[in-house]
């Protein structure tokens, strides 16, 4: 787990698992630095460990664990798979009209402009195979927010690598509050445009 110590310190609970469990591990970090450089902290961690498999996933139950197991699974014939919202089989709970317009125009916005086959871009329930996810290159990724989930989506793209999706039900949270927003919204719309005019950039960067 990643945890860029949260007022809510779920992470002194992991800490406190980590002991009893060797599998559990806590990356802490002292700084916010934001939310793509904790994504990427978190899958460097797992690469450099030498982990086969990786999957990237919220720790506030939304992503349901039971569905896991199947974004592994679809990995033995997908160098990623991800899990949709917005696939037959999958939907979202409780989510008023606002947040549905906002979440679904993103994506149709997303996959237009970037010409992509996945219809849950903003998503960041993910499975990697390892070789696949070293071939994006994590370390030039340019996008802060929730672009960068995009970004590291698209990478994959233009890196011929090949995509699994996954249904699956996405509740709205009990505690706390959704971090979308129409700030979020804008930067992510913008950096969609910014990311659709470095394609040739991103394909040398990523050959």
């Amino acid at each position: 787990m990643v945890d860029d110590q949260s007022p809510d310190e779920t992470w002194k609970w992991v800490q406190e698992k980590s002991k009893e469990d060797e599998k559990v591990n806590l990356l802490l970090r002292t700084e916010k630095n934001g939310f793509a450089e904790a994504y990427k902290a978190g899958l460097q961690w797992a690469l450099d460990h030498q982990f086969d498999r990786i999957l990237q996933m919220d720790a506030d139950l939304s992503h349901p664990p039971e569905v896991v197991p199947k974004i592994i699974e679809a990995l033995d014939d997908d160098d990623v798979a991800v899990g949709s919202r917005y696939v037959p089989g999958g939907g979202v709970e409780n989510w008023g009209i606002h947040r549905k317009i906002i979440s679904r125009a993103g994506n149709f916005y997303a996959q237009t402009v970037l010409g992509m086959p996945i219809t849950d871009l903003t998503g960041g329930f993910v499975g990697w195979r390892a070789d696949s996810l070293e071939t994006i290159n994590l370390s030039s990724t340019e996008s802060k927010g929730y672009a960068f989930l995009i970004e590291l989506k698209y990478r994959a793209q233009l890196s011929g690598l090949t995509f699994a999706q996954v249904p699956f039900i996405f509740p709205d949270r009990i505690l706390g509050n959704s971090k979308m927003s129409a700030g979020i919204f804008g930067e992510a719309f913008i950096n969609v445009l910014r990311l659709r005019k470095s394609k040739t950039r991103l394909k040398k960067v990523l050959s």
